[in-house]
């Protein structure tokens, strides 16, 4: 087996073997009369590593495979559309789903029988049946009653086939959707710990940030708090590496302490936003040093040489002992707390982290903030930060995937222009040019890149995040050309993605084969659906463009999506930010500077600090500059810094206030806010 995948390569010296999904394996099981047995995983996946040393390494089970069946190894992380089918027929036969995934399916792909993780034999983990058992009886299955095998997964994939065609045509939903969603978000939040639901909780930053939006449409004050509230018990509790920066996948108790030891780079991307939100909704500070530390450590520890980003780190590690142990790299105890700083400073930091003999796990304590406490000091951090790094690091997936690229390339370049450091713009702007070059052959966007080439034709995920991310950069960094590669980007989803049936994008392009169904994604999971910022970028290039074909396109996919986001909006809210967006009444914030001197900073400095997801920046010096910036951006032609001095212009639908070059005055401008019903004030959140 041969593969670019880190997944793919951690099991090439398995006793089973594995193929790579295509044709092959299939047309071998036709031939030899086998059902396939798929397994589908990714690199960081603790329980993928349980089920790989505990099964696939086992003699007995990789007999097994191999003489009952034709074994397929899938990374998700490098085949969505994939994991997106068979993910649903899992969830269809036992109501959830995870990885790892195991299915079995027929020759020509259709499943059978499927879950997720199983040990290997009967009673191992307290489990009933083992994975040996139930290769046999599927065996036994497919050889003695091949039709009752062949009707459930007909059956099974009927229903794949149906979920699939969601989108129907349809009229763009009213903001009362919005408002139901909220209303539910509400009523699953965690009052005392922060969060939605119980354990395990996941961040949840698409929620946060459909929170921060309607707290600004209505003024609702319990929205606000939830996303306060939350965003500062996840800084506070384990779920944070606060040595390191960055945050685990999940916290696998209700509190945000002990979590998922696994750093993924779309939580990473995803949550620099929120927190980003959170300090221009508060102006608190320590908002924006989580957004920093997060940033600085994917600077430092996720980052290729050539400037994209890594796609994840490992929940294992290493032990003193040589052994494997999740969590391991980032626990302490206070007889290691006393070996790097000292027994008074070691005894002021387990007060304050909740450091304890007994510890969190395995005798091992997780860092988190006690009651309030102040965080550790800087000196302290790189005491620890140094000595941490002398043990087993976690393994790093190198894979860079254009989607979470993308994000994260939205997260640099949104740091920089809210607080206003240079740096954070030079790295996206660097694993931009990266992506649009090295993962760009031919002209042919690729999903992945690792071992010096790109594989894999792009997903809608990969055009979408990564036009979102040119448009935050563009906006950053005011250069045009940004701009225009994110419109070209969409116009590809347009041209091969589109369904032009009813107005949504599937998750693969036209031409695409070997799927049941091409799907077309709606609910957010741990990331946005591409259909949901596919939707927000056609408003933004609208806006910033003056295009309203693109507006128009963008009601198509809300249309599209309508009949989900009225009945289950809580679990769509990335979407319903864009419907949010669709109702609002966006404002072009132009900043004219005069020709020479003046630079406008008061003014930007406004800009920065005000939450306004609604409003379009375009900055740029009368003369040259403006002129060269109007053929793209037009709404900039004509508009001048009066006096010699820098001047704003806040304008909705091409109607613009006062200009002023005064920092109070704007900041009175883009405090207005368009109400989210303009009859009336709808009731506070539950």
């Amino acid at each position: 087996m041969v593969g670019i995948s880190t997944y793919l390569l951690q099991h090439a010296n398995n006793p089973v073997s594995w193929y790579a999904w295509g044709d092959e394996p299939f047309e071998r099981a036709r031939r030899e009369g086998k059902p396939v047995f798929l397994s589908i995983g990714y690199s960081t996946c603790h329980w993928c590593h349980v089920m790989e040393r505990e099964s696939f390494e086992d003699e007995e089970v990789a007999r097994a495979l191999n003489e009952g069946f034709i074994a397929i190894k899938v990374d998700r992380e490098e085949r969505p559309d994939v994991d997106a089918i068979y993910m649903t027929a899992v969830q269809m036969l036992s109501g959830r789903g995870g990885w790892p995934m195991t299915l079995m399916l027929t020759p020509d792909r259709q499943p059978f029988f499927g879950g997720t993780y199983f040990p290997a034999r009967d009673g191992d983990r307290g489990a009933l049946h083992g994975l040996l058992s139930i290769l046999a009886q599927l065996r036994e299955l497919y050889a003695k009653e091949p039709q009752r095998a062949l009707a459930a997964a007909k059956e099974l994939t009927l229903g794949v086939q149906e979920n699939a065609r969601a989108a129907e045509k349809g009229k763009v939903p009213g903001p009362e959707a919005i408002r139901a969603a909220a209303e539910s978000l509400g009523r699953s939040y965690d009052a005392q710990e922060g969060g939605f639901h119980g354990a395990p909780k996941f961040p949840a930053p698409s929620q946060l940030g459909l929170l921060a939006r309607y707290h600004r449409r209505t003024g609702d004050r319990k929205a606000l708090q939830m996303v306060a509230h939350t965003l500062e018990k996840m800084a506070a509790g384990g779920i944070h590496d606060h040595v390191g920066g960055g945050f685990h996948r999940y916290s696998t108790d209700a509190n945000w302490l002990v979590p998922h030891f696994e750093k993924m780079l779309y939580d990473q991307a995803q949550l620099v936003l929120a927190y980003l939100d959170g300090y221009q909704l508060t102006g608190r500070a320590d908002f924006a040093a989580v957004a920093r530390s997060t940033l600085d450590y994917v600077a430092a520890e996720m980052t290729d040489p050539r400037g994209g980003f890594y796609s994840a780190s490992d929940a294992d590690s290493l032990s003193p002992e040589g052994s494997d142990a999740e969590g391991y790299f980032f626990t302490w105890t206070r007889a290691e707390l006393n070996q790097v700083l000292g027994e008074t400073e070691a005894a002021r930091l387990a007060a304050a982290y909740g450091v304890t003999p007994e510890g969190h796990v395995d005798g091992n304590s997780i860092l988190h903030l006690v009651g309030g406490a102040r965080p550790m000091s800087e000196e302290t951090r790189l005491k620890l930060y140094r000595a941490r790094a002398k043990r087993a690091a976690p393994a790093v997936d190198r894979k860079i995937v254009t989607s979470w690229n993308g994000l994260m390339i939205a997260a640099f370049a949104r740091a920089a222009l809210v607080l206003n450091e240079q740096r954070y713009s030079a790295q996206a702007t660097r694993a931009a040019a990266f992506l649009l070059t090295d993962l760009r052959p031919n002209g042919q966007l690729k999903r992945s890149y690792r071992g010096g080439a790109g594989r894999q034709d792009a997903f809608l995920d990969d055009y979408a995040f990564l036009a979102r991310g040119l448009l935050d950069l563009f906006e950053a960094t005011q250069e045009t050309r940004w701009l225009r590669e994110a419109i070209a980007l969409q116009g590809t989803l347009d041209e091969h993605f589109r369904d032009a049936a009813t107005g949504g994008y599937f998750l693969t392009p036209a031409g695409a084969k070997g799927l049941l169904a091409r799907e077309q994604p709606a609910y957010d999971g741990a990331e946005p659906t591409g259909n949901s910022v596919a939707a927000m970028n056609l408003l933004r290039i609208a806006e910033l463009t003056g295009d309203r074909r693109h507006r128009a396109r963008a009601g198509e996919v809300l249309g599209a999506f309508a009949g989900q986001m009225e009945r289950a909006g809580a679990g769509m809210t990335a979407m319903l930010a864009a419907l949010d967006q669709w109702h609002d009444r966006p404002r072009e914030i132009v900043l004219v500077r005069p020709a020479a001197g003046d630079d406008g900073a008061p003014l930007l400095d406004v800009f920065r600090r005000s939450f306004a997801p609604d409003a379009f920046l375009a900055l740029a010096r009368q003369g040259p500059e403006l002129d060269a910036l109007a053929q793209t951006v037009p709404s900039v032609q004509g508009k001048l810094a009066m006096g010699g001095k820098t001047t704003a212009y806040v304008c909705r639908e091409g109607l613009c206030e006062l200009p002023t070059s005064d920092p109070k005055l704007f900041a009175a401008q883009l405090a207005k806010r368009e109400p989210l019903f303009a009859d009336r004030s709808p009731a506070p959140l539950p």
